[in-house]
């Protein structure tokens, strides 16, 4: 009897803990699912897009310093900072990205960039000098160069561009503030030649000596190709900057006959500095294994260009910014880096005849098809009526 009054009783204890055993997974279950699961980190921006925004922060912080000191100057000095806080609006309008509305400035610049250059050092509301903007653009500009050499093609070229600017109106500003310009870099020579850079070899016996003086001798090279007119590869625009500064070197052969004075010094000068610029190009375009173009025995001036010649040079010298600014785009490395200081080189030869590269030079640029940025906030009634001023756009 009591075996079995025991084998009935298992089956009831069996039940129990299968239905103990179900309560609590169905209590677990239903706990983890209440509980929230934690959100991924976000994903890291890419350089070009810390770069961008690293830039539009900064620019818009010089931007309110300019207004600032706007305000508080009157004839000369202002016009000089009214002008900076329209180039800086400009910038600040192309770094937004495409499609931005003007309510979403204030978001894309909060991404900060590369931690080296977070800040402008832009002064604070309030405490804007003069000495402090040339410092800021000049840290700025410079900090936007290197980023130029790590960025993407398009990007790359905006930062070059927008860096150049900076680093122009930093040196207007210190003439006007009686302070030491800021340093530019001069733009870096070749450091390796097409021996040790091309590393396809030919048949056996060939070479790849050109018309063009190419030196003999480079045996074991690929042959030279020629990339298509207008083609968007790093070759074509090497081509370009070639065939650009051949034509650049004969303008100023021609304006010497017709220049006297300081201004022929000057020319003389930029000659040799163009002359150099034609062999450094070339030497870049054998580095890439492609063939240097031919010279041409000359070319067709205008005849503006023979009344007037320093104008004439002004625009044959804005005429180099947007080839200078297609290899920022299309190269990489040593190239790019020739490209960065080469265009900013050519920007400061543009304003010492009289011109005025413009916001982004290298660029050719539709101010209409830009976003516009956000009104400025209005101030609380709290503020006073310097701040108030202070933070109204010209």
């Amino acid at each position: 009897m009591n075996d079995d009054s025991g084998r009935k009783r298992r089956p009831a204890s069996y039940l129990r803990y299968a239905l103990l055993a179900l309560a609590a997974f169905l209590v677990l279950s239903l706990g983890f699912a209440l509980i929230p699961r934690e959100s991924p980190a976000p994903a890291t921006p890419p350089f070009s897009e810390q770069a961008r925004a690293a830039a539009l922060a900064e620019t818009l912080d010089l931007r309110t310093v300019s207004q600032q000191l706007a305000v508080g100057s009157s004839g000369a000095r202002r016009q000089l900072f009214s002008h900076t806080v329209t180039l800086l609006t400009t910038q600040a309008r192309a770094l937004l990205l495409p499609g931005a509305t003007a309510g979403s400035a204030a978001g894309q610049s909060g991404t900060k960039g590369p931690s080296a250059t977070a800040s402008s050092g832009a002064a604070p509301s309030g405490t804007a000098t003069l000495p402090a903007l040339v410092s800021a653009l000049s840290k700025s500009g410079k900090a936007r160069l290197l980023h130029a050499e790590k960025a993407d093609g398009g990007m790359a070229r905006l930062l070059a561009a927008v860096g150049t600017a900076q680093l122009l109106q930093a040196t207007t500003l210190a003439q006007a503030a009686g302070t030491p310009p800021p340093a530019l870099q001069a733009p870096a020579a070749t450091q390796r030649n097409a021996a040790t850079a091309c590393s396809v070899a030919t048949p056996s016996g060939s070479s790849t000596g050109s018309e063009d003086g190419a030196q003999p001798g480079n045996g074991g090279q690929p042959t030279p190709t020629a990339d298509p007119a207008g083609s968007a590869t790093l070759a074509a625009a090497l081509d370009r900057v070639v065939r650009t500064e051949v034509e650049t070197v004969y303008g100023y052969q021609v304006a010497l006959t017709r220049l006297d004075g300081s201004a022929a010094d000057q020319a003389a000068a930029l000659l040799a500095t163009h002359e150099t610029l034609v062999g450094q190009a070339e030497a870049y375009t054998r580095v890439q294994c492609a063939s240097v173009p031919p010279r041409e025995p000359g070319y067709t001036l205008g005849t503006s260009f023979l009344q007037k010649p320093a104008a004439g040079l002004a625009s044959l010298e804005a005429g180099t910014l947007p080839v200078y600014g297609d290899l920022v785009a299309l190269s990489d490395g040593e190239t790019r880096r020739w490209a960065v200081s080469s265009l900013v080189a050519a920007a400061r030869r543009t304003m010492r005849w009289g011109s005025d590269p413009g916001p982004v030079p290298g660029i050719v640029l539709d101010t209409a098809l830009l976003p516009e940025l956000p009104e400025p906030a209005a101030p609380s009634p709290s503020h006073s009526d310097g701040d108030a001023a202070a933070t109204s756009a010209p």
